[in-house]
């Protein structure tokens, strides 16, 4: 059936008192199952190895205005992607409530969460850890999306998806999530919209944390400065709004259009024949319903999720093809690099990293040509070719024990020595020591995508599937990106 505004207008808004109907929710308690690790505490040396140093092309996002803080894509040392928020000094001045709030959230384990993997308390210095969401935030896919709107069936997975995870969150006594909004849901690998953990922690105690604009805040934190559970209720019927609407339109402006029957500056164009009228009059009800202006009138969570359930008409459809987005290890295509690390054809790799050469090594050959003249650069420089007569002539023992002596020495940092002692331990079948030193040639370099694919080889060959197929996706993607910047 389609959506056409006037048919949609002349039932949707059915009054301001009427109940929200309840539906069984069969997938309750399936969705607290996690295999996210144990929350832990990390020192601030593993969060800056991990980030680069917080390099400034692993920024995610920043905001912030009275508290401002970045957060950083990161890797951690088992490869595991993780998003690291680094908060701005003044924002925890008290480290014991920044510990106990943190360690209470990273109790929480939910796959429809983003979850607090652990945290970091050091001196002035704190930081969240959390698992690592690839495919961008709802407001990326909402509001500036390039190829495609996003689709009806996936705004209602949305809705219901955050509605559960906000159930959850209330059961495990975290009631309060201060500021949700479309930059606070993120979508994981498989497409699955997951809300972010971040919003769960407060920076004081009183439960005065909110920092969107002042149109979109519920009205009693403008009486009072303080949000409730059902503060985040009105909030969640803003978030129906957006997805509703595919804009951020203030709720009191929303509200005049429902009454006044006027959708057609309401509901999203794109939208038009991909829902039927009694779906779009439901989710115009349950999102007025949320925003009523006394907080008692509002639902709560287990009524919304009841509700929002029944909407769901495509629920077999994997979330990425919803989205129209392809999974990458389908459809990006691999370089001749590439595909010798997917297939572990380790001469294909030793063919093309001869022929590279150290062209990518410009900072450290200009180094080495203003060093040359010290006795003790002339033998690192010594043992560096010799190592490259070694790796040519495939004696990778030797090429191991010149390039070692090269590294040791300190003085210079070059990612390509790296990426060669790798495949010469990979060679000499020493996986684990491959795979630290792609990890060392990240931190000289941390866009640097031959790392990344040799990186990939070495977790093949230790049979971790998983986390090289995500470094096999990286690599691509920044070779990509030097193409094109090329």
């Amino acid at each position: 059936m389609g959506c056409e505004s006037s048919k949609l207008a002349s039932c949707c808004w059915t009054g301001e008192s009427g109940p929200i109907h309840e539906a069984q929710n069969p997938d309750e308690e399936k969705n607290e199952v996690s295999d996210s690790p144990a929350f832990c505490e990390f020192t601030f040396e593993q969060l800056r190895i991990a980030t680069s140093a917080f390099a400034v092309e692993n920024i995610v996002s920043e905001h912030g205005e009275k508290a401002p803080n970045v957060v950083y894509k990161g890797k951690l040392e088992n490869q595991r992607p993780v998003a690291v928020k680094r908060f701005n000094r003044s924002a925890w001045p008290d480290s014991r409530q920044f510990l106990e709030e943190a360690r209470a959230v990273g109790q929480l384990r939910n796959n429809r969460l983003a979850n607090l993997l652990g945290c970091c308390c050091e001196g002035d210095e704190r930081l969240l850890v959390a698992e690592f969401m690839p495919k961008e935030t709802l407001a990326k896919h909402l509001f500036h999306w390039d190829t495609q709107p996003m689709k009806w069936a996936m705004r209602l997975r949305v809705a219901l998806y955050i509605a559960q995870a906000l159930e959850y969150c209330t059961g495990k006594g975290r009631a309060l999530y201060h500021d949700l909004n479309a930059y606070r849901i993120l979508f994981g690998e498989d497409g699955d919209p997951r809300l972010s953990c971040f919003g769960l922690m407060k920076n004081s105690r009183d439960g005065k944390s909110y920092s969107t604009n002042l149109a979109f805040t519920p009205p009693e934190y403008l009486r009072t400065g303080r949000i409730t559970p059902e503060s985040v209720i009105f909030s969640f019927g803003t978030l129906l709004l957006d997805l509703l609407s595919g804009k951020h339109i203030p709720p009191s402006h929303a509200l005049d259009l429902i009454k006044d029957r006027n959708l057609e500056m309401l509901t999203d164009s794109c939208l038009e024949g991909q829902f039927s009228t009694d779906d779009g009059t439901e989710l115009v009800r349950i999102a007025s319903r949320c925003l009523q202006y006394e907080p008692r009138e509002r639902p709560n969570l287990k009524s919304l999720v009841s509700a929002l359930y029944p909407l769901q008409k495509e629920a077999e459809v994997p979330s990425l093809v919803l989205m129209g987005i392809s999974s990458d290890g389908e459809t990006m295509p691999l370089s001749p690099l590439g595909e010798a690390c997917l297939k572990t054809d380790l001469t294909a790799i030793h063919e093309i990293l001869e022929a590279l050469g150290y062209k990518d090594d410009g900072g450290a050959a200009t180094e080495l040509s203003f060093q040359m003249w010290t006795d003790q650069m002339l033998e690192t420089l010594n043992s560096k070719k010799k190592g490259d007569v070694a790796f040519k002539n495939k004696d990778f023992s030797a090429a191991i024990e010149c390039y070692t002596q090269f590294i040791d020495v300190g003085t210079m940092a070059s990612p390509t020595v790296f990426v060669r002692r790798c495949l010469s331990y990979l060679m000499n079948d020493m996986p684990r020591e491959a795979l630290n030193d792609t990890v060392q040639a990240q931190v000289i370099s941390p866009v640097w995508h031959i790392a990344s694919y040799l990186q990939a080889a070495s977790l093949f060959t230790l049979g971790r599937e998983n986390e090289a197929q995500i470094a096999l996706r990286e690599a691509a993607i920044l070779e990509e990106e030097k193409n094109a910047s090329a």
